[in-house]
């Protein structure tokens, strides 16, 4: 089939969000050189507003005019990181995901004025993250630091470190990396010591599931490998069904035709942590993904999730 002339692609309107819209539109035109593309930035719910993501419903509050925007046909394509997506409720009727690009860096950096590492950071350290998954983590392994609330885009995160409301930040080193700012990095943390959110370093294109001739032409973007992890771990969360506040981490890794998935559940502070780990074997990915998640319903992971208020 021809790839479109036009292709219309809707965005959140942050650095970040259009940094990685540049990828996508790069990658396109290497694909298909006679394509165009436009962008559609829409501001989100969750981009306006900076208190609890819980009372705007959770992570969908950084998809839903994204999604509004596809289904009225005022854009073609979407892109998304896959760790705002939520996986407790299929994706909006009438729209599925075309491609999910080769993965970037799942880790998270520490950043710190002073060049000090997680691990020699001094009692009393404000860390600023909002992420439920980190201060669970954080709590757990450095119980010394205290975590202060701090959302909105790197960017805007860091001028609040410089102007003084915390001591360190921890942000994705994947982030990081699309808005050019790895300079800042202090450390980038193992996946021991801070497991990556689900979907971690991964761009989804989404799009109207009736418009082939854009599946057709976008699909060549795809990752196999990263299609097969991001599968494990959409299914691992979507049997957890665990919501914005459950400290949930977990990441896939396919290599040498083999497919893992480690997963954790955390307490909020930390205090009890359940951690299952498989290999696909001759399972697929989402049977894989269902696997472990019964392994740490079985640890209770249910009562865990269930019992944090959301």
């Amino acid at each position: 089939m021809p790839a479109p002339e036009l292709i219309r692609i809707v965005s959140r309107s942050s650095p970040m969000a259009l940094a990685q819209v540049e990828r996508v539109r790069a990658e396109l035109a290497a694909l298909h050189p006679g394509v165009r593309t436009e962008v559609v930035p829409v501001t989100t719910a969750g981009d306006r507003w900076m208190g609890d993501l819980a009372a705007l419903g959770g992570k969908g509050a950084f998809t839903k005019e994204v999604d509004a925007a596809l289904l009225a046909g005022k854009a073609d394509l979407a892109v998304h990181c896959v760790k705002d997506i939520p996986a407790d409720r299929p994706l909006p009727a009438g729209t599925t995901f075309a491609a999910f690009l080769e993965r970037d860096d799942v880790r998270d950096a520490l950043i710190h004025p002073g060049g000090l590492t997680l691990a020699e950071l001094p009692p009393g350290t404000r860390v600023g993250t909002s992420s439920v998954r980190r201060i669970a983590q954080l709590a757990a392994a450095h119980p010394h630091l205290e975590c202060v609330p701090m959302r909105g885009n790197a960017g805007r995160r860091m001028e609040k470190m410089r102007a003084g409301e915390a001591d360190a930040l921890l942000l994705a080193v994947s982030g990081l990396e699309r808005i050019g700012r790895t300079d800042v990095i202090t450390e980038v943390l193992s996946v021991e010591d801070m497991c990556p959110p689900i979907g971690a370093g991964i761009l989804a294109l989404q799009c109207r599931e009736d418009d082939a001739d854009l599946i057709d032409a976008v699909s060549g973007l795809g990752h196999p490998d990263t299609h097969r992890e991001a599968a494990a771990e959409r299914m691992f969360l979507h049997v957890l069904q665990g919501h914005c506040n459950s400290p949930i981490a977990g990441y896939a890794k396919a290599a040498r035709g083999d497919l893992s998935l480690r997963a954790c559940v955390f307490t909020p502070d930390g205090k009890t942590m359940l951690n299952a780990h498989e290999w696909a074997g001759p399972l697929d990915p989402a049977t894989l993904g269902t696997s472990v998640a019964v392994a740490l319903l079985r640890q209770g992971a249910r009562q865990l999730i269930d019992g944090i208020a959301h």
